[in-house]
C-alpha cells in the first residue's frame, strides 16, 4: 500500500491565478484565531507555506523568535523568500518537507500552522499526529480549512452549481476532502488531542474590487491551472464545461449585487504540557 503522502495531488497547482489567491493572505485575514496565542520569542512552523504571506505576518509578530515555513514546492518557496527580504525580515527561514514525514526531532515548535492544507493530504489525522510530534508540550497545533460544500453566493448565476460539484469531484479524485472545515474538529480528536478549541471564520467577497479579484482568479483557475488539467484528464469535465464554468464566475463577478462567503473550520489544539 502505498504511503498516505503519495495518495493525494494538490488539487490547484502553482499557476499565477492560484498564486493570486495564496499572496491575498495575511495572518489577519487567515489566521486572526491564533494570533493571540503568540508570543514574542515563540518557535513556529508553518506548513504548507506557499508564498509566505501569513509567514512573514507570523515572523513579525515573534520578533524574539524564529519561524519556518515549510512547503513540498521549492518554487513557490522562492517567492516566500522574495516576500520575507521585501518585508525585512530576518527570523524567518524557508525549507522543503512533507506535513506526513516532518523532518524535525520531537519537541521543536511551540506553535505549528498549517492553512488551507489538510483538504489536500490523503491521510489527515496521520499529518495531525506528525504536526503534534514536533509540538512541544504546552504548544499549539493550529489548523484552518475552507468547507467548499458550505460555500454560499448570490445571486443564483447558472453554472456556479456547476463549478461548485465539479471542484469537490476533482478534489475528492486526488484524493483530497474538500468539506475539510467541518472534519477539523473531529480529525484532531482522532489524532490524539484532548484539549480542542473549535471555531469558525469567514472570507467574504462582495465589493467591485473583491468580486472582480475572486471570479477573475476562479475564472483563470478553471481553465488554466493544473486544476484544470486534472479535471479533464480524469474524466470529469470536457474543455467546452470548463469554459462555460469561468464564463459563469465572469457573469457573477460582473453583477453589482454579488456577495460571495467562504466559510472555514478552525482548531486550536493545545498540547499537553
Amino acid at each position: 500500500m502505498p504511503h498516505a503522502r503519495e495518495t493525494a495531488v494538490y488539487t490547484h497547482g502553482h499557476h499565477e491565478s492560484v498564486l493570486r489567491s495564496h499572496t491575498w493572505r495575511t495572518a489577519e485575514n487567515s489566521a486572526a484565531y491564533l494570533l493571540g496565542a503568540l508570543r514574542p520569542s515563540m518557535q513556529i512552523l508553518d506548513v504548507g507555506c506557499g508564498p509566505g504571506t501569513i509567514t512573514a505576518g507570523l515572523a513579525a509578530r515573534v520578533p524574539d523568535g524564529h519561524v519556518t515555513g515549510l512547503d513540498r514546492e521549492p518554487g513557490v518557496l522562492e517567492r516566500a523568500r522574495a516576500v520575507a527580504d521585501g518585508r525585512g525580515l530576518t527570523n524567518v527561514g524557508f525549507v522543503t518537507g512533507d506535513v506526513h514525514a516532518l523532518d524535525f526531532p520531537d519537541d521543536s515548535f511551540c506553535v505549528v500552522h498549517a492553512h488551507q492544507v489538510l483538504q489536500h493530504v490523503g491521510d489527515p489525522v496521520a499529518a495531525l499526529r506528525e504536526m503534534r510530534r514536533v509540538t512541544r508540550p504546552g504548544g499549539y497545533v493550529a489548523v484552518r480549512d475552507a468547507d467548499y460544500a458550505a460555500m454560499a453566493w448570490y445571486p443564483a448565476v447558472p453554472g456556479l452549481d456547476d463549478w461548485l460539484d465539479l471542484y469537490r469531484r476533482v478534489a475528492r479524485a486526488n484524493g483530497g476532502e474538500p468539506d475539510a472545515g467541518r472534519r477539523l474538529k473531529a480529525w484532531a480528536l482522532a489524532a490524539g488531542f484532548t484539549d480542542v478549541t473549535a471555531s469558525s471564520g469567514t472570507w467574504t467577497f462582495s465589493t467591485q474590487e473583491e468580486r472582480a479579484w475572486w471570479s477573475g482568479l476562479w475564472a483563470d483557475r478553471t481553465v488554466a491551472s493544473a486544476y484544470a488539467e486534472r479535471a479533464v484528464d480524469g474524466g470529469h469535465a470536457t474543455r467546452e464545461r470548463l469554459e462555460a464554468v469561468a464564463a459563469a464566475w465572469r457573469e457573477w463577478g460582473a453583477r453589482e449585487d454579488a456577495w460571495f462567503a467562504v466559510p472555514h473550520g478552525e482548531i486550536l489544539c493545545r498540547e499537553d504540557a
